[in-house]
């Protein structure tokens, strides 16, 4: 294709870069060519991109109108290429913050914690809620109490489930969910509380793990029918063998976008994880349904994966509280390498201080927060599009290469519609496109440290548009609607490009009663301010939150 070749940028060095308030940097919107498709249409797309004849000039053209020939492909940079975003740990100075020893056992960690949470308690005493979802240490008092036992919780849970797999409510929360398992987890924590013996204030808990994370019984599909044929699940992640030690009652694998490759939430073999606000509107994605389930009332919180705003995105269209730390800071193992440099386990959970609670059980190094001040300023963040693209073709090359051996053998009817062209066009990145990603990738680490030498945090919209309609004609095949997509990713880019911390909470509705998320970025490492921030959010949105139109109430018995 070189007799095609487009003119690049030619990008001027980094310290050339004006990063104030006033710089000359214009705010690119995302330049997305492309109609929605959806149902026969998306079929016919995909044969026709994986045709060899047709499909090299199709995505000639999809690059070069979407401006990634421009952008990245031929871009000129001098900057040489950074391929994992890690962060030396250059013992970050935060205002009021508790170190706790580097050894505890997850439990001691989730003890330290809850400790450092009393004050919170105290900011949201007596006051007058429209709203309010159960937390865990609702959930601990109440058991400890001997209001409700863990197993009565368990029976409430799996009766709610059924329930919204009904015709009329088809909201598609779980893959998979084991009912003999989860019973059984229930009476031990149960036993375990009648003896005085709870493991942690998560003992009993119930905590949805999404399908991209290894957890036992069950097989991990990556929102596919046939990954786990080829890749079996012979023990559980880090992650959830640090929430089994805390006592935590593990219900299930929540749905999720195949291969985590699209924003929507849509999947065509295990259904449409749909918004509990409304379920005619997209959960999005790729964890929807771990979104979706904290939304609704089932769990008070999850664990999903952020390659691209997966946490953060489906968590803002949903009302709830999403966290993505620090690449490096959760171990990965256990975890699909789908895009192993800028995915990371992280936390969807009704409140701050749940994701709190859930952070400190499976991170290493965990920080305590107490209060703390921000100083305002105004920065520019330049070259957003152009990271948002690189980005893609990052995430994209990573997912292509981590599947390639399989696909050869793969019948491609096994995959979703909208799987298969994303896989298209995964596959059509080459050595140079994804060298001058990695370059781009160098300019924003250096931008952003820029950027924190001056601010403590930045401050976006989570995403650019609130939940869009559930189309039928998607349910079958998935959807192309890559306008809404690059809408809803482009503010968190960052958070997974640069592996920076960040945290979105909800900060009200649209004229539709929709949620809408407010987003914290932070400096490497700095989980603590970005949560005791994101608290002091919460504390001045919390009395208006909203009930969803679909919720249970695991507590109240009917």
């Amino acid at each position: 294709m070189g007799i095609f070749k487009d003119k690049g940028v030619v990008y001027k060095p980094v310290s050339y870069v004006d990063l104030g308030p006033h710089s000359h940097d214009v705010y690119i919107s995302p330049k997305v060519k492309a109609p929605r498709m959806a149902g026969f249409l998306v079929t016919i797309f995909a044969w026709f991109l994986e045709s060899r004849i047709f499909g090299p000039i199709l995505l000639y053209i999809l690059k070069k109108d979407n401006l990634i020939h421009r952008l990245v492909s031929f871009a000129d940079l001098e900057e040489s290429p950074v391929f994992v975003p890690l962060h030396p740990d250059e013992g970050l100075e935060e205002q009021q913050i508790k170190c706790i020893e580097s050894d505890l056992s997850p439990p001691e960690q989730v003890q330290k914690a809850t400790e450092c949470l009393q004050f919170s308690e105290y900011m949201v005493k007596n006051r007058k809620f429209s709203f309010y979802r159960w937390t865990i240490m609702d959930y601990s008092k109440a058991y400890t109490s001997g209001r409700i036992t863990p197993r009565l919780v368990a029976d409430q849970f799996v009766a709610a489930v059924r329930e919204s797999s009904k015709p009329e409510f088809q909201m598609s929360f779980f893959i998979d969910y084991n009912i003999e398992d989860i019973l059984k987890q229930a009476t031990e924590s149960t036993l375990r509380y009648e003896q005085g013996q709870a493991l942690s204030v998560l003992d009993g808990v119930p905590i949805a793990i999404k399908d991209e994370i290894d957890c036992l019984p069950y097989p991990t599909t990556g929102g596919t029918k046939w990954l786990h044929k080829v890749r079996q699940c012979t023990d559980d992640a880090c992650c959830v063998k640090r929430l089994r030690l805390c006592g935590a009652l593990l219900v299930g694998k929540t749905n999720m976008h195949e291969l985590g490759a699209g924003t929507s939430g849509i999947n065509p073999h295990y259904g449409a994880t749909r918004n509990p606000y409304d379920r005619t509107k997209v959960a999005g994605g790729s964890s929807s349904g771990s979104a979706a389930v904290v939304s609704s009332g089932l769990c008070p919180a999850a664990l999903g994966v952020d390659g691209g705003g997966s946490v953060r995105m489906p968590a803002a269209l949903c009302g709830v509280v999403g966290l993505k730390p620090t690449f490096g800071r959760v171990p990965h193992s256990g975890v699909l390498p789908l895009n192993w440099t800028v995915g990371m386990v992280g936390i969807l959970a009704g409140t701050v201080e749940d994701a709190f609670i859930v952070y400190a059980a499976i991170s290493d190094q965990s920080r305590t927060h107490q209060p703390t001040t921000v100083s305002i300023v105004e920065v520019t963040v330049p070259e957003i599009e152009v990271m948002r693209l690189a980005h893609y073709l990052t995430i994209g090359s990573e997912c292509s290469n981590a599947i390639a051996c399989h696909l050869e053998k793969l019948d491609m009817a096994e995959l979703g519609g909208d799987a298969r062209v994303a896989l298209s066009v995964y596959g059509a990145f080459n050595s140079r496109e994804y060298l001058n990603a990695q370059k781009i990738r160098n300019r924003q680490m250096q931008f952003h440290k820029n950027i924190f030498a001056k601010a403590d945090v930045i401050v976006t919209p989570t995403t650019g548009v609130t939940a869009y309609t559930l189309y039928d004609d998607a349910l079958k095949t998935g959807e192309l609607d890559y306008i809404n997509g690059a809408a809803l990713v482009r503010y968190q880019i960052s958070g997974n490009f640069l592996g920076l911390p960040a945290v979105t909470v909800p900060v009200g509705y649209d004229k539709l009663g929709l949620p809408i998320g407010l987003q914290f970025i932070g400096r490497p490492w700095s989980e603590a301010t970005l949560i005791h921030i994101a608290f002091a959010m919460q504390a001045l949105c919390i009395s208006d939150y909203k009930k969803p139109q679909v919720f249970y109430d695991l507590f109240n018995q009917d």
